[in-house]
């Protein structure tokens, strides 16, 4: 159970980075929940803002849990006012982070259960792979499907979806499985202590 979860700080570039712990970056598009899976993963109700205005801000948001590792959001991808400039810009910011970032555990990409892999997704998920890292998809919003539709929901769902991909249903409403993804970010740190 995660007991101390704070803000950090907001950054564009990796040489303002704070302090160096393990990171998980996440990804997702505007409206797919992350600043609420962040909220219900480390139980409050206010540490990452949700954003009326999605897609707005290119910062990377820095969430420190328990002393052991870092959440870092990603603006939202996909978001269709964006110029074109603004949309390069995210590309390569994203590509400087992937590559270059200490410590650097996972890449957990949002993906919304109920409309499934968008275009976006698709391409932002081969884009991650091709830079060759480690990439868990966390399907977002499995309450809004009725429970009698989840399986075939899934079947669909993995059915567009490389096989090799490790996969998660969460719902941040119900909590459902938010223990399981809070495992696998602490075991990725507990990995990075060991190696160090």
């Amino acid at each position: 159970m995660i007991r101390d979860a704070e803000y950090i700080k907001s950054l564009r570039y990796l040489k303002d980075e704070p302090e160096q712990y393990p990171k998980v970056l996440l990804l997702g598009r505007s409206n797919v929940g992350k600043s609420s899976f962040i909220n219900a993963l480390t139980n409050r109700k206010d540490l990452a803002r949700v954003s009326k205005t999605p897609g707005k801000t290119l910062l990377l948001n820095y969430f420190l849990i328990d002393h052991k590792y870092y959440i870092v959001d990603a603006p939202g991808y996909g978001y269709a006012k964006r110029s074109k400039s603004m949309k390069d810009d995210f590309v390569m910011m994203l590509e400087e982070f992937i590559m270059s970032a200490p410590q650097l555990s996972l890449v957990a990409i949002l993906m919304d259960f109920k409309v499934g892999p968008t275009k976006d997704d698709l391409e932002t998920l081969s884009f991650i792979r091709s830079l060759r890292k480690e990439v868990l998809v966390i399907l977002t919003k499995t309450d809004k499907v009725p429970v009698t539709h989840q399986a075939r929901q899934m079947k669909n769902i993995r059915s567009i979806l490389p096989t090799d991909l490790f996969m998660i249903e969460i719902s941040n409403t119900t909590k459902r499985n938010l223990h399981k993804v809070e495992e696998i970010f602490d075991a990725l740190s507990k990995e990075e202590d060991h190696e160090a």
